[in-house]
């Protein structure tokens, strides 16, 4: 009889693991001619946050195709961003 609640607990724990591997980057990127910046916020498809080079590496693929040259990685985190940080990032949250 335990065991339905035993594997009920491993997949609640399974579930918050899977949730919680998630690597949001903050990041600066601009365009030319005319001048406009950007702060963006990406999501990386990592299991843990990469080192700042990494992600920079990913992010100016991304942004690249669309005529961004990244400026800086800002900051790395597992956790989500707070709403400040989204309502900051506007149209570029999770745009690249």
């Amino acid at each position: 009889m335990n065991t339905p609640l035993l594997a009920l607990s491993f997949s609640l724990a399974l579930g918050a693991s899977a949730a919680q591997a998630e690597c949001y980057a903050e990041y600066k990127a601009k365009q030319d001619d005319p001048l406009r910046l950007q702060y963006g916020i990406a999501l990386l498809p990592t299991d843990t946050c990469p080192s700042k080079n990494t992600a920079a590496a990913q992010l100016e693929i991304r942004l690249d195709r669309n005529g961004w040259t990244l400026l800086s990685v800002v900051a790395l985190s597992e956790q989500p961003p707070s709403e400040e940080k989204k309502k900051n990032a506007g149209e570029f949250y999770l745009r690249y």
